[in-house]
């Protein structure tokens, strides 16, 4: 039996991180993004309801693909579980990374 992959993206949208997982991820023809297929959410038949989690299945429902750009992308791990999908906000523990600029001394 050959065993699902599971990728866990994590990146910025707006102000804040989103931690989402999907079965297929690969560059796209699209210059400068990345292209994300097959988003896996929890179980509808859990008793407990994450709204992190609800927010992101409302943001993505009947999307068959996404795009995100390379830029925003924190991080892509092959995983071997699904975690819980989540959303956090701009004062979570994830800062941006150093763009350009002068170098104080």
């Amino acid at each position: 039996m050959i065993a699902k992959k599971i990728y866990k993206i994590i990146f910025y949208n707006n102000e804040d991180v989103f931690e989402i997982y999907a079965s297929h991820v690969f560059p796209s023809e699209l210059y400068g993004f990345i292209e994300v297929e097959q988003l896996l959410f929890g179980e509808k038949s859990q008793l407990l309801i994450d709204p992190s989690e609800e927010r992101l299945k409302n943001e993505f429902s009947g999307v068959k693909r996404t795009y995100i750009p390379m830029n925003a992308v924190v991080r892509i791990d092959e995983v071997e579980q699904q975690g819980v999908s989540k959303v956090t906000g701009s004062k979570g523990s994830v800062s941006n990374f150093p763009v350009g600029g002068k170098v104080d001394k």
